[in-house]
C-alpha cells in the first residue's frame, strides 16, 4: 500500500526525515537526483539511520594501502557505528556483515512524496 510521508523539501539534502508511516520506523533520504526510503533501524545496534548521513565511502585501488572516494550519494551511513549500507539495495557494504536494512520504493510526483510498504 502507498502512502504520502511528506513533501519533497522537508527533505534536507543528504541527511535524512525520521517517520512513522503505518505503524513503522521508516527514514527517507535525498540525494541530488533521488529519494530514498527505508526502515528506520540499523541491523547492527538498532540506531536510527535516518540521523546518519548518505554520501560516498573510501575504495581500495590497485595499490596496496591507497583508497579513493567513490560511490558518491549511493552509501547509507549509521551515526552510532559506521556501518555502511547501499542506500538502494539495503545490503551491508564490504562483508562486514550479512545483515539487510530493509528498503521500500518511493515515488514523487508534484513533490509530494509516497512509500510503498
Amino acid at each position: 500500500m502507498e502512502h504520502r510521508v511528506c513533501h519533497i523539501d522537508d527533505i534536507p539534502h543528504h541527511t535524512g526525515l525520521a517517520l512513522e508511516v503505518a505503524g513503522r520506523p521508516i527514514g527517507v533520504m535525498r540525494t541530488k537526483d533521488n529519494v530514498y526510503a527505508f526502515r528506520n533501524m540499523c541491523p547492527h545496534k538498532r540506531a536510527p539511520l535516518a540521523l546518519g548521513t548518505v554520501g560516498g565511502t573510501m575504495l581500495p585501488t590497485p595499490c596496496a594501502g591507497e583508497l579513493d572516494y567513490g560511490m558518491d550519494e549511493q552509501v547509507l551511513k549509521c551515526p552510532w557505528h559506521g556501518w555502511e549500507f547501499s542506500i538502494e539495495t539495503g545490503e551491508c557494504l564490504f562483508g562486514v556483515s550479512d545483515s539487510k536494512v530493509r528498503t521500500y520504493p518511493v515515488s514523487v510526483r508534484d513533490g509530494e512524496v509516497f512509500v510503498e510498504l
